[in-house]
């Protein structure tokens, strides 16, 4: 009798042990660090899950998502935009979950097959250091469209990220062939590749080049702009006309053993405090109409977008970026 419970409580302590495994929540993050910590705190906080995080670029983690589909070894991968989700949901890597949160937010932000969601805007501008812009060109005017930027004094002070690594870069690579068509989108994407200083991998990388004036021009995220110029930084934003916009997207692993964990961090994204908390942290617009933007966010009214095709996006992406690695770096 004394060996039947002595096993019987070994047996109870490693089935608890698999399930405290079980019920720590993995997230994958392409948001910044400060962003991902602060969210997985607050959701452990409210829910009493614990949850880490690894961050990395979008690039890397959509391929580990697609590789670990079978086996994955995360719950949820956080940010990127739409078309890197569509292209992990083609793979089979995502699981399908519409949030009851998810009623109000607008069309655009909620994949058809529910497979991703948006939790917030993301629109593209041009960034100015306007003491290094003023020293470098005395007799030029700061570019105020995306033609502008072909300037061939700028060569060199301009700096955007490489499409291969960063979603940011693909949203700006993919707006110009969707605004000016194939053929003239590349010829404008090969003259502009002549005057870019330096393609860092991490969306993140342009808006501090140029706040610390390492750069004069950068290509970035607006939001990233608008945050570093509030931390004091000596950046002009420019919102060019025919830009492009899309989501930062939350999805959940396909066969994670986590799921009703990764669907309450899914309700948890798309919550008016969660939102909030995204928006003071990182100047971003929320999708939850109840959520309000952090005062100096651009209002998206105030922008001038294209009509984006995230399909498109995704199915190009590979003869996109063969092109560019072939022709560019």
């Amino acid at each position: 009798m004394k060996k039947v419970l002595i096993c019987a409580f070994l047996a109870a302590v490693l089935l608890s042990g698999c399930k405290k495994e079980r019920s720590e929540l993995k997230v994958y993050a392409i948001i910044h660090d400060e962003e991902a910590q602060a969210l997985t705190e607050l959701f452990t906080q409210k829910t009493g899950i614990p949850t880490t995080y690894l961050r990395a670029t979008t690039g890397e983690l959509v391929s580990r998502v697609i590789a670990e589909r079978n086996d994955p070894q995360a719950d949820i991968l956080l940010g990127g935009a739409s078309s890197y989700h569509i292209q992990a949901a083609g793979a089979g890597a995502l699981e399908a979950y519409k949030s009851p949160l998810a009623k109000n937010v607008p069309p655009y932000a909620v994949a058809a097959d529910n497979t991703w969601t948006g939790f917030c805007v993301l629109t593209l501008g041009i960034g100015v250091n306007k003491a290094r812009f003023a020293e470098k060109f005395p007799a030029s005017e700061i570019p105020r469209s995306w033609e502008d930027l072909l300037n061939p004094a700028f060569k060199g002070e301009i700096v955007m990220t490489n499409p291969v690594a960063s979603s940011t870069s693909y949203l700006f690579v993919q707006g110009q062939l969707q605004r000016l068509g194939w053929d003239k989108g590349w010829e404008y994407l090969l003259a502009l590749s002549q005057s870019v200083g330096q393609f860092p991998d991490s969306g993140s990388a342009p808006p501090k080049l140029i706040g610390t004036g390492e750069y004069a021009i950068g290509i970035a995220y607006l939001h990233a702009l608008t945050k570093y110029k509030a931390q004091g930084f000596d950046i002009q934003l420019v919102a060019p006309p025919q830009s492009v916009g899309d989501v930062d997207c939350i999805s959940i692993m396909k066969n994670t053993k986590n799921l009703d964990a990764a669907k309450q961090f899914v309700d948890f994204m798309l919550s008016v405090e969660a939102q909030e908390l995204m928006s003071s942290l990182d100047f971003t617009i929320p999708v939850n109409p109840d959520a309000k933007s952090v005062d100096g966010a651009i209002p998206i009214a105030d922008i001038d977008l294209i009509e984006y095709d995230t399909v498109k996006a995704s199915e190009q992406r590979k003869e996109v970026l063969d092109r560019w690695t072939k022709e560019v770096r």
